[in-house]
């Protein structure tokens, strides 16, 4: 039986399984390689700390995700249907492993999140 989302041990599971999907995916995989060229090391940790002071009100995000996504498209290379995949993706590995309230809040969270981003990175186009 699954659980929901506790602690932080629960959102390194979410984000290493969602990123290893994100890795293998046909179009997301390429673009975070090559045209984000994302040093995983470094991306990886990061989001433990976004996605767990999201969830859980803990303030060890530390970053501006409007700006480094607008810096990524610097030549328009984002579309919207990456924000898709990377939804599919991310509800996926959500229900793949976890079931209750905070995981609904994760899903809901995420998908604001990336029309929020969406639109923020389109504004900004020249």
């Amino acid at each position: 039986m699954m659980h929901d989302l506790k602690d932080r041990e629960d959102v390194i599971l979410l984000v290493n399984t969602f990123y290893e999907k994100v890795r293998a995916h046909e179009e997301l995989g390429p673009f975070f390689d090559e045209i984000v060229k994302i040093n995983w090391d470094t991306h990886l940790p990061r989001m433990y700390d976004f996605w767990e002071s999201n969830l859980f009100f803990v303030s060890k995000y530390k970053g501006n995700p409007v700006v480094v996504h607008q810096n990524v498209d610097k030549k328009g290379t984002i579309e919207q249907k990456h924000f898709g995949f990377w939804l599919q993706l991310w509800f996926n590995t959500i229900d793949e492993l976890f079931d209750g309230e905070n995981a609904q809040l994760l899903k809901s969270r995420a998908r604001n999140m990336s029309h929020m981003l969406f639109m923020k990175i389109f504004q900004a186009r020249d």
